[in-house]
């Protein structure tokens, strides 16, 4: 059975969402990589291989968390972006494998030729 969270919170100041689950896993999400990792068709394409690799949202933070039923928020981000449906597995698994995303995330920023404050 897939977790459920109990709490979702906008720590405003510092950008994050924290985010605890039924299983009693708790993940600080920042905003930026909520963002960069949106699954909407804006960031995640039609299909495999049309991913769009979004640079530039160190900034960026979260304006409001709509729910949308029982099963997903819908993430308002200051920059506008607000297409993507977060569901509780999409929310479980972006924490469950936050830093391999993250690190893969930034590789593409890499091979993209640009550069991100958080690349060694």
């Amino acid at each position: 059975m897939q977790p459920h969270p109990t709490q979702i919170k906008l720590h405003r100041r510092s950008r994050v969402l924290e985010v605890i689950f039924d299983s009693g896993e708790r993940f600080e999400l920042p905003a930026e990589y909520l963002r960069v990792h949106s699954p909407s068709a804006d960031v995640q394409g039609h299909g495999p291989g049309q991913e769009v690799l979004v640079v530039g949202k160190q900034q960026v933070n979260i304006a409001a968390i709509e729910p949308v039923g029982q099963y997903a928020v819908r993430l308002v981000f200051d920059d506008g972006h607000a297409t993507g449906l977060f569901s509780w597995p999409i929310l479980h698994r972006l924490g469950a494998r936050q830093q391999e995303n993250w690190q893969a995330y930034l590789q593409r920023v890499k091979a993209a030729g640009l550069t991100h404050p958080d690349d060694d």
